[in-house]
Formats: C-alpha cells, structure tokens, sequence
C-alpha cells in the first residue's frame, strides 16, 4: 500500500469528533461504517499469541524456582542462608534492569527482536544454574534470567495487544498471565520430585520454544508502521486478518494513528522521538498516572510480598504450608480460566474493582486474623480462616489486578510514547515490588487492606474502559495533542 494512497483514504473519510461531557473521549468515524479493529479470529493471531505466551510460562517457572530448589542447591553446593537470599534477590535485580531498557529496545530493534534478545538471556541463564558449580555460576544465571524476563514482561503485552483484534484482544493479552500461573505451578509442583538441575533445564524449554516460533509469526503492525515500513505492515495484516480479509481501513487507521482532536490528523513519522521527560507533559498525564497508578497500587496492595512470603504465613498460623501453597497454586489458574472469558464481556473497569475490592476483603480477613491470634481470641479458628483469607485474596488478584494493569498499559500509550513509558511503567512493577517485598516484615498486612481499597476508588475515578474499541481510539481519548 503506497503512502499517497493511504492519505486519499484520510482525505475523503468523514471525521466526527463526539466531545462528551464526563469524559472527553474522541472518536473517529470511517466511511460506511468500517471498523478496522473488530474481526474474527485467524490461526495466524492464536498461533502468534501461543508463542508469545512462552515467554511470560518462562516467567513463571523463573518466579516459582528458587522455593522447590533451595534445599537442593543449599546442600549440592554447600551455600549459606545469606548466599542463598542473594540468588533468589539477584531474579528481582535483573528484571529491574530489563524494565528500564524494555521500551527502548522493543522501538529499536522491534517486538520480535526484543523477545530473542531475552531468550538469549533466559536460555543462558537457566543454562547456568543448571550447570553450576559453585554459587558465581548461579547468581549470574538468576541475574541473566531476571534481566531476561524484565524485557519479556513489557513486551510480550505491547505485542499481543498490537496484533488481536479489539473484539478479543483483552482475552488473548490475558492469556499470558494464566501462561504464568501455570508456568509457577508446575515448577511447583515438578520441583518437588527432581533435582534442582533437571528443573532448571525444564524451566528453558519454553524459551527455546518461544526463539524457534518467532521466525514464523509475524512483526507488529503497529511498530511497523511506526518505522515507516507500510509495505511490510500491509502484509504483516495480511497474515493476521486472511488473506481474504479487507485490511485497508485498518492500515489507514494504524498508519495515521487515528489520533483525531478537533479534526487533526497526525502520523506516526510526524511526531518526535520521545524521551522520558516528554512523558510529564500535560498531554500524558493522564495515561502516565493510570499506567504506573495500576502497577504501583497493585505492588502495595502486597502480592508480590504475600506471595513470596506464604509459608510464613501459615507457619504463623499454624496451618500446614505444604497443603496451603498446592492449594493456592492449583486455585489460580481456573480462576485466571475465568478471567480470560470474562475480559471482554464484563470489561476491564468492573473486573479491576471486583479484584481489588477482593484482595482488600482478604488481607483485612487475614490481618484480623492474626491480631485476634495476639491477642489470645479465636487462636482455634485462627488457621483455617488464614488459609481461606489467602485463598481468597489469590483467587480475586487473579481475577483482575494479576494481567489487567499489564494490558491497559499495552492499550493506553500512542505508539509516540510507548517505548519510554513502558519503560518506566514496567520498571514501576519490578522496583516497588522489591520494595515491598523487602520492607514485609515491617508492615502490618491491614494496610494492604486499605492500599486495595484506595485502588478501587483510583479505578473507578481515573481508569478508563478500553473494551471494544480500537486501540487509537483509546490513546486519542486520553491524549490532549495540541495544534
């Protein structure tokens, strides 16, 4: 498709700007009624989707290892307590490093090569510790892997959300953090009857499957569009929509951006490179805010803290931690099932509250729990009801606040901006998680309680609905672009 031919399309298409009171959201209307973004779904998108979702089950197996094998490390190499918490620390250093480059590389190199360039480091990694001699060859194989994972974790969302169509595009983004809970159960489970060598093997499959797929999926349209390559865009849809599938407004869309305030149109190849202080201008703030707002409550809501730190729970509540961690484990993935089937029915807002109003239920249920405990009442009932406070609160995280921050973030930013701001959001996620993991022990799990609450009003305020609607329609919305 020649460029001059795209801007004939813009020309003559009609364009209404619908201003709305509440929300000030901006829609672009196409001749006829052509919706660009809503079609049904090709073995191209699934098998595309099925590969990239390797890489976040690698996740997965990376974030369950280090529990099923410390006694095997610990007493094969003869590593301490102290040396131990610095290999299952150095996971979270490296994805903080692949956070903050995962934009910049997914813009410059594009979504493929970013997912190669972390296989690379995943493959190596896992490599290492499997191959270990002393505990030199396994923090530089965690740290490897994290780094890995911390670009995967950014791109893998963009890419999905830039290659579904809008009608199940929620869905198949979700998809890859049910393929991370099951990454994490069945290294759970798997590491319980072999050795912590064989399960770091197992745990590079998927990184190997996921290198040979991406020579058979084809390219973001969106990037491509974004480096003025149009002919490859035009067969990259090709491949996605059937090649009996009429692509044309779609492209047109993709390559203007349909970004539309007041009847102005822009293309990609007309905006300046980003940088990461134009993302604190007052045209992103809104999305700015909504993006790391999701990812910093979801931290501080404690998942990251209460999921690293459930045996301890229960020891404390006297419940046993084999039995509670398989039940947790298992509980997740027909839920995230559910999530998957519900994302783009019920929409990403009500999903977002239910969970969040969930978790905040659970955590208050468990931290009154143990104050109960303390102070010599109920300490009978005081085990089961734990266990119900977690499952509960794993069961709701999963139904919203698990995937549903990874892919607003994939839908809100333009293709401008998406780069840097996913680098920050993402480093955003990996940074407080540490920090709440870290600073556990101190905290007094009631204030999970209110973080979630907080997140339910922050939803409901700031969050916008993104089911069924184009992706440019999304970032229009939310984006003041000035004349």
């Amino acid at each position: 498709m020649e460029r001059r031919n795209n801007e004939e399309v813009l020309v003559t298409s009609s364009l209404l700007v619908d201003q709305e009171n509440a929300t000030n959201y901006y829609h672009c209307i196409v001749p006829g009624g052509v919706d660009g973004g809503s079609s049904s779904v090709t073995a191209a998108v699934i098998f595309s989707t099925v590969v990239v979702v390797c890489g976040t089950f690698n996740t997965g197996c990376a974030a369950g290892y280090s529990s099923p094998a410390e006694s095997g490390i610990v007493e094969d190499l003869g590593l301490s307590v102290a040396e131990y918490s610095v290999f299952g620390s150095l996971w979270t250093a490296g994805g903080i490093v692949g956070a903050l480059i995962s934009g910049r590389t997914a813009d410059l190199i594009g979504r493929r090569g970013t997912m190669w360039f972390a296989d690379i480091f995943c493959i190596m990694g896992w490599l290492l510790i499997a191959f270990a001699k002393d505990y030199w060859w396994l923090d530089f194989g965690r740290l490897a892997t994290g780094f890995g994972v911390g670009l995967i974790s950014y791109v893998e969302a963009v890419y999905i959300s830039e290659i579904a169509p809008m009608n199940i595009r929620g869905g198949f983004t979700s998809a890859s953090s049910l393929m991370m809970c099951c990454g994490f159960s069945m290294i759970f489970f798997v590491g319980t009857v072999i050795s912590w060598r064989t399960l770091a093997i197992i745990g590079a499959v998927p990184c190997v499957l996921q290198a040979i797929g991406l020579f058979f999926v084809p390219e973001s349209p969106r990037w491509l569009a974004k480096v003025g390559r149009e002919k490859e865009l035009e067969a990259s849809l090709w491949r996605l929509r059937g090649e009996r599938a009429d692509i044309t407004q779609e492209a047109a869309d993709i390559i203007t951006g349909s970004i539309c305030f007041t009847g102005v149109y822009k293309t990609f190849l007309q905006f300046p490179k980003a940088t990461i202080l134009d993302l604190f201008q007052r045209r992103y703030a809104h999305s700015l805010i909504v993006g790391v707002g999701l990812m910093v409550l979801t931290q501080f809501s404690g998942v990251t803290a209460i999921s690293c730190f459930t045996s301890s729970i229960l020891e404390s509540a006297d419940f046993s931690t084999t039995f509670g961690s398989r039940a947790i484990a298992i509980l997740q993935i027909p839920v995230m099932v559910v999530s998957v089937v519900l994302i783009d029915k019920s929409g990403r807002r009500p999903l977002l509250m239910v969970s969040a109003a969930g978790m905040g239920l659970s955590s208050l249920l468990i931290g009154f729990s143990f104050l109960m405990q303390d102070m010599n009442q109920l300490k009978e009932v005081t085990p089961i009801v734990v266990l119900i406070g977690l499952l509960t609160y794993s069961a709701t995280y999963s139904l919203g606040m698990a995937g549903l921050p990874w892919l607003i973030m994939a839908e809100i930013y333009p293709i401008n901006i998406k780069g840097v701001a996913g680098s920050l959001v993402t480093f955003s996620n990996w940074f407080f998680s540490w920090v709440v993991t870290y600073t556990f022990n101190y905290m007094n799990i009631l204030l999970y309680s209110i973080i979630s609450g907080s997140t339910v009003l922050f939803t409901a305020k700031l969050v916008p609905e993104t089911k069924g609607r184009k992706l440019e329609e999304i970032q229009a919305s939310m984006t003041h672009f000035l004349h």
